[in-house]
């Protein structure tokens, strides 16, 4: 595998415990490297809670839409 689109389809075919170990092999190579996190996103509280809202009656919908 040379190009990163060969590595990528090569992941995909991964199982997903073998994609988390690679994920942490990955990040341990760039922090090894002196690779850094890109900066905490911010959020205001009115995001958040409208977010939370969001789901919140996403979450009744789907309730209400069960059979009882």
């Amino acid at each position: 595998m040379s190009t990163l689109a060969e590595i990528e389809a090569a992941v995909d075919a991964l199982p997903a415990a073998e994609k988390q170990q690679l994920l942490l092999f990955i990040a341990a190579r760039l922090r090894s490297q002196g690779g850094s996190l890109p900066a905490p996103r911010e959020f205001t509280r009115e995001q958040v809670d409208a977010w939370i809202a969001e789901d919140e009656a996403d979450m009744k919908g789907f309730s209400d839409s069960q059979p009882k």
